[in-house]
């Protein structure tokens, strides 16, 4: 296991990531320029060697991710830790964002219905709007893309 001073000199050598000291000796590290609302990368890096990752859009992650998007990096070794690090960063950039789905969908049927997709941020769930009526709310892109195709709508 890595100590908390390991940790940090890792977190610290990444010149895209800003410090901020939180309450109880913890750390965290942000990444400004951010595409999204999340912001922090390093969250509540701890003297007793706990501490957490973002990695809330890696689809292909190795590690066990929480709920709320976290990799716990208590055992972790050095070059697991940069690598994670380094990915959380990428999946912040614009760059990755383009790649992934539309944060707001327009989808039709045949009938010429028409359902909005949109991702929410603050909870990160997936709306379906047919109008001001709320239709559906789905964790993930793809459950309400599977649901969507079930009840015969395309996206537009």
């Amino acid at each position: 296991m890595l100590s908390f001073e390991e940790k940090l000199a890792i977190a610290g050598s990444f010149p895209e990531l800003q410090r901020k000291d939180v309450s109880l000796g913890r750390v965290n590290y942000h990444y400004e320029d951010s595409a999204y609302e999340k912001k922090t990368v390093v969250y509540h890096l701890h003297p007793n060697g706990n501490g957490f990752v973002y990695a809330g859009h890696l689809d292909d992650c190795p590690f066990d991710i929480d709920d709320k998007g976290f990799v716990n990096i208590r055992e972790f070794a050095a070059d697991d830790f940069r690598a994670l690090i380094a990915e959380s960063i990428r999946s912040l950039t614009d760059e990755f964002a383009a790649n992934e789905p539309s944060r707001e969908e327009r989808w039709t049927n045949e009938k010429k219905q028409t359902l909005e997709l949109k991702f929410e941020e603050e909870d990160e769930m997936w709306y379906i709007y047919s109008g001001l009526n709320l239709d559906a709310v789905f964790d993930t892109y793809e459950e309400a893309k599977e649901y969507l195709v079930d009840e015969g709508f395309s996206r537009t």
